[in-house]
């Protein structure tokens, strides 16, 4: 039991990890061949990345002991759950609950999911899904019975027949059961109204502001954490905890760069190009309006807190952040727009998009 809870956890939090770095690339896309993002798709989305590292936690973890290792057999003959389940069953009476039934089961409903996903998430059909499925389980089954690619000397699990025909009738199961979510919420394609533009509501406008957030945070990391590893294999090990300084200071400054040339650039920061906004002309010329939207966006919050914090900064930050998400609520445009007299539109339009009462959607 407690390794199948580590199991878990470990999935959930690895599924978690893929979702943060992949959540700026994925609003973008959904944007671009959606129209939109949607929270049914995001939470789908989510489990799939659990799911994937569910697939492998499961399956191959936890790794066995290499003081009392002992090696696993095979199972090459199909259909030889029939007969393992007749013979338990009528031992002990319990079709449902009996473990070998439950381990039949359990290996047909982890491969169901996967049908689900390709059907939902990716257009494809009951083929695709068992060819997946299939393959999926050959790949696990293949790397215990080689030992995780010769980590071990021999097996560490069963290699067994059976679990590739449950694995892949899984996965048929699961197409099947993707039949009952409605056809204009399934597949990947491009949608056909994905060029309409859509009301720029507020929260849309803070999807962005979170994309702008998350985005400029883990490029600062990235870049620090490639800046500390450098220093700490040119330098030796010695170094490595006081390299983190200048680490975080090279990642603060490429970030922050970063964020600057898209705003001066294109007039919009990275969370606005990923939702698809963009402010139209108020009463400030470019080349104050632009700076202006850095000054007021996530990069110039990120250069304030790499600088010496004093009481004063920390109050100028704090007043900074309400106002601009004061502004966002109260009309969506922020303190760029408030200050430039500005609207947001949608990208895909030329004037402001109505809402579907023919209201401004930002008030």
């Amino acid at each position: 039991m407690d390794s199948i809870v580590r199991s878990g956890l470990l999935a959930v939090f690895a599924g978690a990890l893929v979702a943060v770095l992949a959540f700026v690339p994925f609003v973008a896309i959904s944007y671009r061949r959606r129209g939109g993002l949607t929270l049914w798709r995001s939470l789908l989305w989510a489990g799939a990345a659990v799911y994937f590292w569910a697939i492998w936690t499961y399956t191959l973890i936890p790794l066995p002991d290499s003081q009392v290792y002992t090696c696993a057999g095979t199972n090459l003959q199909p259909f030889a759950f029939v007969d393992d389940v007749r013979a338990a069953v009528a031992v002990s009476g319990r079709y449902l609950t009996d473990p070998v039934v439950l381990q039949v089961a359990l290996n047909v409903i982890l491969f169901v999911p996967l049908g689900f996903f390709l059907r939902v998430l990716g257009g494809r059909g009951i083929v695709v899904a068992g060819l997946a499925g299939f393959l999926a389980s050959s790949l696990i089954e293949t790397t215990q019975l080689t030992g995780a690619w010769g980590l071990f000397p021999c097996a560490y699990r069963v290699f067994d027949v059976d679990d590739l025909i449950a694995n892949t009738g899984g996965a048929l199961l699961g197409s099947l059961i993707a039949f009952t979510v409605p056809a204009r919420h399934r597949g990947a394609a491009v949608a056909p109204d994905a060029e309409d533009p859509r009301p720029v509501t507020r929260r849309r406008r803070l999807l962005g502001i979170v994309c702008d957030v998350v985005g400029i945070w883990l490029v600062g990391f990235a870049v620090a954490t490639m800046v500390q590893a450098v220093l700490a294999v040119l330098a030796g090990d010695a170094i490595s905890s006081a390299a983190s300084g200048p680490a975080s200071v090279t990642g603060t400054v490429v970030s922050v760069t970063l964020w600057a040339v898209v705003v001066l650039v294109t007039g919009r920061s990275v969370g606005d190009l990923a939702t698809r906004v963009r402010f139209t002309d108020g009463v400030l010329p470019r080349w104050i309006a632009r700076p202006l939207r850095f000054a007021t966006g996530a990069g110039a919050y990120v250069l304030l807190a790499a600088l010496p914090n004093p009481w004063s900064l920390t109050s100028l930050m704090l007043a900074l952040a309400t106002a601009a998400l004061f502004f966002v609520w109260r009309d969506g445009r922020g303190l760029t727009g408030w200050i430039g007299r500005r609207r947001l539109v949608d990208d895909r339009a030329g004037v402001v998009s109505p809402s579907v009462d023919g209201h401004d959607p930002l008030r």
